[in-house]
């Protein structure tokens, strides 16, 4: 990624304000050092104009269309914002169009003062807790067993107001290349 951001010409905090990923997280991916999330390949690769197929390496052979993922053995998935957790349940960019995690978030958990905005959907399905979604300037508050869907593009934010944890499962869906 880091060539890339070079040939368009784009300093790290360039790409950062671009992209509303951090640059600190940007290096760390740059470096290898972490495994971005979905919403931030898509933020990543809008930001520099590619598909997010650009970033998954082909192997030699193709991967299985099943991806079957052990309670057990579910990776972590590396987010920027505090009191957020996420299992990944879902399989390779490669073959898949969706990323899904189990999320936990801690009391006092948000996406940060700034809307988020981003190429795909995304779904959020609560399996406890309460949690506040403002998607287009339009407030949510979802309970256990309430699904919000919307546009990645729109204007969203997140926050678990409440004195408890909340637990959801999480999907973001990215655009057909």
């Amino acid at each position: 990624m880091a060539n890339l951001r070079r040939t368009k010409g784009l300093s790290l905090q360039q790409l950062a304000e671009i992209s509303d990923v951090s640059p600190a997280a940007i290096h760390k991916i740059e470096r290898s050092g972490m495994v971005p999330t979905i919403t931030t390949l898509l933020k990543l690769a809008a930001a520099l104009g590619v598909s997010v197929s650009y970033f998954v390496e082909e192997g030699e052979t193709p991967p299985e269309p099943v991806h079957y993922t052990p309670a057990d053995q579910r990776p972590r998935v590396y987010t920027s914002h505090k009191g957020l957790s996420l299992s990944g349940i879902t399989g390779s960019y490669q073959k898949f169009q969706t990323a899904a995690a189990i999320a936990r978030m801690a009391p006092g958990a948000s996406s940060g003062e700034k809307a988020l905005r981003h190429a795909g959907e995304e779904l959020v399905h609560v399996l406890s807790g309460e949690v506040s979604f403002r998607v287009n300037s339009r407030d949510y508050i979802l309970k256990a067993g309430d699904s919000l869907q919307f546009d990645g593009n729109l204007p969203h934010h997140w926050e678990n107001k409440s004195k408890m944890p909340v637990q959801l499962i999480w999907i973001a869906c990215r655009n057909r290349d």
